[in-house]
């Protein structure tokens, strides 16, 4: 491959200190891309982090804890403007008070029974004004009246909730057993309601971009020391074409559609050598490929014999014949290509190709003239003398051969000639060419030879383009192409005298 010229390569100093540094940038995206992929998830995903279980199948009630993961809210909290709702707040401080006194003095006490009657009237408020609309957790109230539900057989959430937290109920069964149904069912949907401000512009408040905002400058600073590194070893390229060579590094610095740094980061990552993934490149691309392949040679071989068709189906065939003439054409280029094609190819002809067939030529001429002296010369009575035949065949070998060797003779000297500039020959050739062009415009012109020889190509064509189609299709299957890949890839072949020794 040709190297543009403004590649000028220069010795490449301190590249194994360039190579840590790219590496350094490869494992710092990659960390940025952990941050963004759970930033843009946090909300989503805030109750699995406030709460760190995990729910393999919703409908049922199968819990897998994950207590060893961090708590990340109480710092990615603050960050997206979440703060604790008033109402669920109060409910827990309020269940906390509850369970304190509870465990200390049973419920038969006169604190408890207070404290009872207020989580009742706290659990029926929660149920009527439902807090967990502004958090878009709207579900997470029909969970809590379910669970009630189903705990008593009750139809009524209220009713379930007056039955739970009554001092009766709590005497036959004991607090402990009631306190993990709380603790374990009721709580943890009370605590993934939250409040999220509201910046000026209508918008959840959201100061994520204080954490991005030093990754994206680091980003920046080394997109331009990519691009000084370029123009050191290619002094003649332009500032902007360098830039412009690290295209792919524009979602790093973008504040929006933040995902897409998956692919300048897995970019990095696999030229830091850090990250192989050309074995699942390479299987990807083989089967696109192929399958573009197929498509791409199908609708290019139908395009190129539907150009050839149009053009013989055209009535201006002769005129275009006709225009090969030098003297019809305005560039003189194309005729004078013509000229020196066959001024190199004549002499090859005359003076190598030729003599080189000279047995055959002579065999073939000493048939022909042997079979013309049977059929025309000698009468039949004379041919039944002994000897005649043998006389008639060294006669017409030694009459072959001398005419091949006198054709031949003048075949090279021919070729000598014509193999020298000679503007009186190149003219005559032009001419010659020229007429070649007009005569076969002119009989395509005359009678009927011109429709007669566009029916039988056109048809000759769509017959060549439908057999082609149809083994194309037939051998076509993209997986088969594959295996056949795989084949010349994989399997060893016939060890070579180099392999062996």
């Amino acid at each position: 491959m040709i190297r543009p010229r403004w590649q000028a390569l220069k010795p490449q100093h301190g590249l194994f200190s360039w190579r840590r540094w790219d590496q350094a940038i490869a494992v710092i995206a990659a960390v940025n891309l952990t941050w963004v992929s759970i930033d843009l998830t946090y909300i989503p995903l805030r109750n699995f982090w406030l709460q760190r279980n995990l729910y393999p199948v919703p409908s049922l009630p199968l819990v897998v804890p994950l207590p060893w993961l961090p708590d990340i809210t109480p710092w990615l909290d603050p960050l997206k403007g979440i703060e604790p709702h008033r109402d669920t707040e109060a409910y827990l401080k309020a269940f906390t008070a509850l369970d304190r006194a509870l465990q200390q003095n049973g419920p038969r006490t006169a604190e408890s029974n207070d404290l009872l009657q207020h989580q009742v009237v706290l659990t029926t408020a929660l149920m009527d004004s439902n807090p967990f609309i502004s958090s878009g957790q709207a579900g997470a109230l029909e969970k809590f009246k379910n669970r009630l539900r189903a705990r008593t057989g009750l139809e009524s959430a209220r009713d379930s909730a007056n039955l739970l937290l009554s001092p009766e109920h709590l005497e036959r069964s004991p607090w402990s057993q009631e306190r993990q149904f709380w603790s374990q069912q009721i709580l943890p949907l009370v605590e993934s309601n939250y409040w999220r401000s509201i910046d000026e512009n209508g918008r959840p408040s959201d100061l994520s971009w204080r954490i991005d905002t030093p990754f994206q400058l680091l980003f920046l600073l080394d997109i331009l020391l990519r691009a000084w590194r370029l123009k050191q070893r290619y002094p003649a390229i332009r500032w902007r074409d360098a830039l412009l060579r690290r295209w792919i590094d524009l979602p790093l610095l973008l504040p929006f559609a933040r995902w897409l740094r998956v692919v300048p980061v897995t970019e990095r990552l696999c030229g830091a050598g850090l990250l192989q993934l050309e074995p699942l490149r390479a299987v990807i691309s083989r089967g696109v490929v192929a399958l573009l392949a197929l498509e791409l040679f199908e609708v290019i071989a139908v395009r190129v014999v539907d150009a050839l068709q149009q053009l013989i189906r055209s009535p201006q065939l002769p005129e275009r014949v006709r225009g090969l003439c030098s003297y019809q054409s305005s560039d003189l280029n194309d005729e004078r290509e013509v000229i020196e094609l066959l001024r190199l190819w004549l002499p090859l002809l005359l003076t190598r190709i030729g003599p080189a067939m000279r047995p055959q030529l002579q065999a073939v001429i000493s048939h022909l003239m042997q079979q013309s002296l049977d059929r025309n010369v000698v009468p039949d009575a004379l041919r039944r003398l002994p000897g005649l035949q043998n006389a008639e065949s060294e006669f017409s070998r030694q009459l072959a051969e001398s005419m091949v060797t006198s054709v031949l003779d003048l075949s090279k000297g021919a070729g000598n000639r014509i193999g020298q500039r000679d503007p009186v020959l190149e003219s005559l050739g032009s001419e010659a060419l020229d007429r070649l062009w007009e005569e076969l415009a002119h009989t395509l012109e005359q009678g009927p030879v011109l429709s007669r020889s566009q029916d039988l190509l056109v048809a000759l064509l769509e017959e060549i383009k439908r057999s082609s189609f149809r083994q194309i299709r037939d051998q076509g299957d993209v997986d088969a192409l594959i295996s056949e890949l795989d084949g010349l890839n994989f399997n060893p072949g016939r060890p070579t005298p180099k392999d062996q020794a």
